[in-house]
């Protein structure tokens, strides 16, 4: 890795920390955890009070890794199959934690694809 890139890293981990110091899942509003490497996105309903994922969906599922489009358009399948999966689960409420990474982009098409199918942020 470069040193550019360890910074960029170093600075998303600093971000993700003071995030993470007022964001807290719960029973009632579990967290929407994302995370964005450089060609996939993940994310995960995660209770923190009991230290369990409740539902998960990533773009390297096979649905969705065979779907055409953009990066974007894949992030909003994940969304969408997030936002199911945690329904099943008895999800309708969660705090969305962006993890350090800017509120645009795939983040937004996740998070936007996650509220149009029913998740309450």
């Amino acid at each position: 890795m470069s040193t550019a890139t360890l910074s960029r890293h170093a600075a998303r981990t600093k971000r993700h920390d003071r995030i993470r110091l007022t964001l807290d899942g719960s029973t009632e509003r579990p967290r929407l955890a994302v995370f964005r490497s450089i060609n996939q996105i993940y994310a995960q309903v995660i209770d923190d009070s009991a230290g369990r994922t409740l539902a998960a969906a990533s773009s390297l599922e096979s649905g969705v890794r065979g779907s055409k489009g953009t990066k974007s358009d894949r992030a909003k399948v994940v969304g969408r199959l997030l936002a199911e999966r945690a329904r099943a689960a008895g999800v309708e409420r969660v705090v969305f934690d962006r993890a350090g990474f800017r509120y645009h982009g795939r983040v937004r098409a996740l998070a936007e694809a996650a509220r149009e199918a029913g998740l309450e942020f």
